[in-house]
């Protein structure tokens, strides 16, 4: 019994000598939004599990990105990984924490640095794919054309999303704008009405069937929102939508029809790029795509392109918007208008493309949007005021880059922080600098004292009508409070949205440039000449999938 023992000790030996004992390890990087701690467990030289132990990035960029690196580090027993698209700094994150493990334990990869990559792989031409309906682009508008077209009875429906993350833009906005006829507003005693929405809404440059449909759309958006258990149960200024008092929309919807997508089989297929139309006399037939060396083509009886604007392309803007290039986008780094020269190439009518959407104030250092009400002072690095406030656009974001070193504060009270929940969340995140008084918030900031604070006393005179406003006819009705704590944090003005782009009819159906339709193509969101913005997406995404489909089934 003892030598029958002794070959059990032997063979457990044996066996943690070949394939070394587990170990479990943990180390920390900086990420976008902080330290981001990762436990990775080993044993010998493989990787076996990795976990995210603690972090401080938003919730929707790290729940999408960290399965796929997990997946790709274990894939590839390497850090050497490429980035997730979309989730660069948190990829950074991961991929180092990683490697400074695995360094500890014997195994040294070398420096991470944000250009580490997977090694490069020889170009392939893959085998066609074939689909009823292919859409390019998966933020609100393409998940939203794929949910509409499976409910309207397509088959087989497929994404492509170029970025390795679902949903655009959508996941981090706070508010779901212009929707009418929901809950939350019966709630709050507002009986909004289509024609109200139409009056409101109409503009030069969406035609009034666009409009009307716009309308329609948005007053049945919150009854279907809800049957995919996404409710919008907070609503402000009119038609103003948030999932709660204190919750973002974008994050909560699009967490919804991501859930959705799946549930309807939808093939996603995210990584890979929209390269270009298949056309076959004038009609539009698949798309060439690109998923890393890999490319090949989606034959579709119906193409629906959802690929949201080209804020974050400098090339672009300089060409339809010039001087624009010089301000930053806080649109996510995918709006690239990869189809504009599509579209054109194909005689394709593009409209408006010189229209953009500014929002005044982006977190210089974050590019989150952030701002909030009246009541508020925009002060350069001397502490001085430089413009009046309630100017926007691109004037704006001109007036605050020629400022010295282009550093301007958005400087507020206690007043206005209880005003506003993106303000409260800004500073809970501590994105936002508070202090007891001026002085200390100027220190802080590195604003000279003296200057903050004479000019926060020369605008309370301006409102009690000692002086005149140097910057307004009209001063400011309300003064900053005597009493801290008092908010600031560096801004700047940033291009949101671009508003023009491929001309599509209240079909969505896009249009060449004699106004005739291009069968089998479609369109919705960003992409399209709108004045509309993230609900619009969803209304016309739905109305480009129930649009395809009915197409779909014609043909056959």
């Amino acid at each position: 019994m003892k030598g029958f023992k002794n070959v059990i000790l032997g063979t457990l030996l044996l066996a943690s000598t070949c394939f070394g004992a587990e170990k479990i390890n943990t180390a920390s990087a900086g990420g976008f939004g902080g330290k981001v701690t990762v436990e990775v467990t080993t044993e010998g030289e493989k990787i076996k599990d990795l976990k995210v132990v603690s972090h401080k990035e938003t919730a929707h960029i790290m729940d999408r990105a960290f399965p796929i690196l997990k997946e790709r580090i274990l894939e590839a027993q390497s850090p050497i990984i490429d980035s997730v698209s979309g989730a660069s700094f948190t990829s950074f994150a991961v991929k180092k924490a990683v490697a400074d493990v695995l360094k500890k334990e014997g195994k040294d990869f070398g420096r991470i640095t944000f250009k580490t990559k997977a090694p490069e792989q020889p170009a392939m031409i893959g085998e066609s794919v074939n689909t009823d309906i292919v859409i390019i682009g998966g933020g609100p508008a393409g998940l939203a054309a794929a949910i509409s077209a499976k409910e309207a009875g397509a088959d087989k429906v497929t994404i492509v999303e170029k970025l390795d993350i679902l949903s655009g833009n959508g996941k981090f906005d706070m508010n779901f704008f212009d929707m009418i006829n929901s809950k939350a507003q019966k709630a709050n005693g507002i009986n909004d009405s289509v024609e109200a929405f139409i009056k409101d809404k109409s503009n030069p440059r969406d035609t009034a069937e666009r409009t009307r449909v716009q309308a329609e759309g948005a007053y049945v958006l919150d009854e279907w929102l809800r049957g995919m258990g996404i409710n919008l149960n907070y609503n402000y200024g009119l038609r103003n939508h948030m999932a709660e008092a204190d919750a973002y929309a974008g994050a909560h919807i699009q967490d919804g029809l991501e859930r959705k997508v799946k549930e309807l089989g939808v093939d996603v297929r995210t990584g890979t790029k929209g390269l270009d139309f298949i056309m076959e006399n004038g009609k539009v037939t698949g798309v060439k795509v690109q998923k890393k060396n890999l490319t090949y083509d989606i034959n579709a009886k119906a193409v629906i392109v959802a690929t949201g604007g080209f804020s974050a392309n400098k090339a672009l803007l300089a060409k339809y918007a010039p001087g624009s290039e010089k301000v930053e986008t806080s649109n996510q780094l995918g709006a690239t208008g990869d189809f504009v020269p599509v579209f054109e190439k194909n005689g394709m009518k593009m409209e408006n493309m010189e229209v953009l959407s500014v929002f005044k104030m982006i977190i210089s250092k974050t590019r989150d949007l952030t701002g909030a009400g009246d009541g508020f002072v925009l002060v350069n690095k001397n502490g001085e005021r430089f413009i009046d406030e309630t100017k926007s656009g691109l004037p704006m974001a001109y007036t605050i880059l020629e400022q010295p070193e282009s550093k301007v504060f958005y400087i507020y009270d206690q007043n206005l922080y209880e005003s506003a929940y993106r303000l409260k969340k800004h500073v809970a995140q501590g994105l936002h600098t508070k202090a007891d008084t001026l002085e200390e918030l100027a220190e802080k900031l590195e604003i000279p004292k003296d200057k903050l604070v004479a000019t926060i006393d020369t605008f309370n005179k301006g409102v009690r009508g000692e002086v005149k406003d140097p910057f307004r006819e009209k001063a400011f009705t309300r003064e900053f409070k005597n009493q801290g704590p008092y908010y600031g944090v560096q801004v700047e003005s940033a291009i949101h949205m671009t508003k023009g782009g491929v001309a599509a009819n209240e079909k969505a159906e896009v249009l060449y440039e004699n106004g005739e339709i291009v069968e089998g193509l479609y369109a919705a969101g960003e992409v399209t000449n709108t004045s509309a913005a993230y609900s619009g997406a969803v209304i016309f995404g739905r109305v480009a999938g129930e649009s395809a489909a009915k197409f779909v089934k014609n043909k056959k």
